[in-house]
């Protein structure tokens, strides 16, 4: 039975590091590493890291970095796609680390899970705020960078209390972006079309000829 839950415990741990690293990267190593070094939680020795004063002060200001071009429409958008090449990486290695010290097997095949995952909740991400920002008033982008902050707080929290409870969210949140990315990449692909047309318009026809 203590094998079982430690199993579990590593696969919450490892999927929720993933997870939320595609939704606030710094949010995520800043929760592990507070909770890590107050004891609330025994992180895996590859995660001591994490409890690092220096890794939590620079993942505190680039939350603070975060939490404020997240809030500003268009910032936001171009910080997401920057941070496509941050989040994926980072996740896969936090999905590693989370597995502990096991086989070199299983620690790659927990980060390319890892970075597949996050790689989905980014994408869902980043596509859903661009959705947004098409909206003139600034009040839903707050909204959902807000809850995006609390998401992942409470997600984190679960996955290192409730770890089965956090595993079925997973699952049927792993469906959601199934089932959402088309959609969001169909809506993209509406809102490419009109920028473009607007810039077709915009464009300068050709020179009459006066003889």
């Amino acid at each position: 039975m203590d094998a079982y839950n430690e199993i579990t415990r590593a696969i919450a741990l490892s999927m929720g590091a993933a997870w939320a690293s595609g939704i606030n990267l710094y949010a995520t190593i800043l929760v592990l590493g507070a909770l890590g070094a107050t004891q609330n939680v025994v992180l895996p020795e590859q995660l001591h890291i994490l409890m690092n004063p220096l890794v939590m002060a620079g993942a505190g200001l680039m939350f603070v970095a975060e939490f404020i071009a997240d809030k500003v429409p268009g910032v936001d958008t171009g910080w997401d796609a920057l941070h496509t090449f941050i989040r994926i990486p980072a996740g896969a290695v936090l999905a590693a680390g989370a597995v502990g010290d096991v086989s070199p097997a299983l620690t790659l095949t927990a980060a390319i899970l890892g970075g597949g995952i996050t790689a989905g909740v980014h994408a869902t991400k980043a596509g859903s705020r661009a959705l947004i920002n098409t909206s003139p008033e600034p009040f839903s982008n707050w909204t959902a960078s807000i809850s995006e902050d609390v998401i992942v707080v409470a997600g984190i929290w679960t996955a290192l209390n409730h770890p089965l409870l956090f595993i079925g969210f997973f699952i049927l949140f792993i469906g959601l972006i199934i089932w959402l990315l088309p959609k969001i990449w169909r809506g993209l692909k509406r809102i490419f079309a009109i920028v473009a047309k607007w810039f077709k318009s915009r464009e300068p026809g050709p020179a009459k000829n006066d003889s």
